[in-house]
């Protein structure tokens, strides 16, 4: 399949980073962390950092919307990673730093199969007309996210193929508010977004229960943050630990030129998740006009029980239940 999907294939840090052993006592699960040094990378300098707009870095799994059977669909993220065989190998290369020559894979025999829709990134490499892994060994890709999929069930919650709409959270029109409401599908096209919610990632975020799991995407880019650190580690630290903007999983600039920057708590060594986060700090409302819609959404399905929510707020996201 020729079909190239969006995202970059890998989002570099802000600093230039180094790896530090942990103590002993952490190895076990650990072995090493990545630290950011107080130097930016030439990469953030050419894409002019300076200029760039810093957003929200959400916790959540990557999507991507595009067609699929002729119409928009959600797409899951899936890496064609190596069999084991493959990787052992690619690690022994690793780590024995030969920075002198580069690691020759076998394209056909060396990676884990993957389903017949798959579709690699869109800036992966290619070569005789076959994807190339990046270094870490992995190409980046999606597969579609079909209706009532097991795999993907999650994922399949937040959209509706009959209606072409997802569940989305972004921005309302009133400054420091939130909104969650259906989006036609085709607004969203050729766009990343995270899905975040209670089977996610641990539910950094504290939405939904076992009982009734609630998911929700975020278009990427969609919190623009409005009061940024300068570019200096120091305030960056200073602006993570000491005021509430600050309490995300990171920041992501986004550059003129399209390129993407990030930089993650921990590489300030900074514990994530946290117990209070700013996005659990805003208001939200609910809307969702039924009337608009022709189809009848599933008693069990989240379009139903938002769509029973409409112009109702609350204080915080972790506070939206469901009527049993």
């Amino acid at each position: 399949m020729s079909r190239r999907g969006s995202v970059q294939r890998k989002v570099p840090c802000l600093f230039v980073t180094e790896v530090k052993e942990e103590p002993s006592a952490k190895r076990e699960r650990q072995p090493f962390k990545v630290l950011a040094t107080e130097t930016i990378t030439a990469k953030a300098i050419e894409a002019d950092i300076y200029s760039a707009v810093p957003t929200e870095k959400v916790d959540g799994t990557c999507c991507y919307v595009t067609t699929y059977k002729g119409q928009p669909y959600l797409w899951a993220r899936l890496d064609r990673k190596p069999n084991k065989q493959a990787e052992k190998k690619f690690k022994r290369f690793l780590y024995s730093l030969e920075d002198c020559k580069e690691f020759v894979w076998n394209i056909e025999e060396d990676f884990k199969p993957v389903p017949d829709t798959w579709i690699p990134a869109k800036d992966i490499e290619f070569s005789n007309g076959s994807p190339l892994p990046d270094e870490n060994g992995h190409m980046p890709g999606w597969v579609p996210v079909e209706k009532n999929s097991k795999q993907y069930c999650w994922h399949s919650s937040v959209v509706n193929y009959e209606a072409e709409v997802a569940l989305v959270l972004k921005h309302h029109a009133d400054p420091g508010l939130l909104e969650i409401s259906p989006v036609p599908l085709s607004e969203i096209l050729e766009q990343t977004l995270e899905l975040i919610g209670t089977n996610i990632n641990a539910n950094p975020y504290g939405l939904g229960s076992k009982k009734q799991p609630l998911h929700l995407l975020v278009p990427h880019g969609a919190f623009e943050i409005k009061n940024p650190p300068p570019l200096k580690q120091n305030d960056i630290l200073s602006w993570f630990e000491g005021c509430s903007e600050g309490k995300v999983e990171g920041i992501v600039w986004h550059c003129n030129d399209g390129c993407l920057i990030k930089l993650h708590r921990h590489h300030l060594g900074l514990c994530w998740p946290l117990a209070e986060t700013y996005l659990n700090s805003q208001p939200v409302v609910i809307s969702f006009n039924r009337a608009k819609y022709d189809c009848d959404f599933e008693p069990k399905s989240l379009f139903h029980h938002f769509s029973n929510l409409d112009g109702q707020r609350f204080d915080r996201l972790k506070d939206i239940k469901f009527d049993a």
